[in-house]
């Protein structure tokens, strides 16, 4: 048999392990369940100290933090029927614990299923009615808050709250990408070339245009050199007319030098004049004088 002093020790442990899983303790993190033959009798235990009956009563807790699910991009349709690579991510956080429990049997695996397929619809309803336009380059804050909404409204039966549900990333699909890369690029070699053939027509015009006026101030250049040449003529014409009657052996004396000067500026020319010529009245005239 055994002593009292063992069933006294075996009884204070029992005792001991049954006040210590009467009490359990709720974090600020925490939200918990009291279970009571697998059926929720105490659902969303606040925040401290509490006693359940052991062997009897099961307490589940479960994170009540911020949780995040960040999927893999999701193929949506726009309004355009062009696919959109959407790429998105959601926070959110427990609002009512027990109504999480029988969406999701507590499994936050299974929460992030259903979350992932709702966010996939929401979004797909949303793009739907949008341009490729107005979903990347629209008002983006504002389709946020849309999302947001709508999904808020979708995720009341499982108990949470979405925080935030925003759009990380837009991209097109790999093969779109390269139509359109090619498409902007043809574009672009297009329109430069348009840029370079309007440049060399201008060019050519204003060309034509400096050699349409370069002719004209030529033209214009001559008339008036033609026109100064010739009052030139005729200024110098009067001079000699004036001085001719005012004193006509000075003229005739000047015009003789003149031409003694043009004759002999090339010293290679050979000329036979009579010595009695007119040509040389002038110097014959100086002769007699010595």
């Amino acid at each position: 048999m055994m002593s009292k002093k063992t069933l006294y020790l075996v009884f204070g442990v029992l005792t001991f392990g049954l006040l210590y899983n009467s009490f359990f303790i709720v974090s600020e993190k925490e939200r918990a369940i009291v279970f009571q033959f697998g059926e929720a009798v105490r659902p969303d235990i606040p925040v401290g100290f509490h006693f359940k009956i052991p062997l009897i009563q099961d307490v589940k807790k479960y994170d009540a933090r911020i949780q995040t699910l960040d999927e893999e991009p999701d193929r949506i349709l726009t309004v355009e029927s062009k696919y959109l690579l959407v790429d998105s991510f959601i926070k959110y956080r427990i609002t009512n614990v027990l109504t999480f429990y029988k969406a999701n049997n507590g499994s936050f695996n299974s929460l992030n299923s259903l979350l992932g397929q709702r966010s996939e619809a929401t979004l797909k309803d949303n793009f739907a009615t949008r341009t490729v336009k107005e979903v990347i380059s629209g008002e983006r804050d504002e389709l946020m808050n849309i999302l947001l909404t709508s999904l808020n409204n979708e995720v009341k039966d499982l108990g949470i709250e979405i925080i935030d549900f925003r759009v990380k990333r837009i991209d097109l699909p790999s093969n779109l990408s390269n139509s359109v890369y090619e498409r902007m690029r043809t574009e672009r070699q297009r329109l430069a070339e348009e840029l370079r053939s309007e440049g060399k027509e201008i060019a050519r015009e204003i060309r034509a245009i400096a050699d349409k006026d370069k002719v004209v101030i030529l033209a214009e250049a001559y008339k008036q050199s033609e026109l100064l040449r010739g009052e030139g003529d005729a200024q110098a014409a009067s001079i000699y007319a004036e001085s001719f009657s005012q004193d006509p052996e000075f003229y005739e004396f000047t015009r003789s030098m003149k031409a003694y000067v043009e004759t002999f500026e090339n010293k290679s020319d050979v000329m036979l004049i009579d010595s009695d010529s007119e040509f040389f009245k002038y110097l014959n005239d100086k002769k007699e004088d010595k």
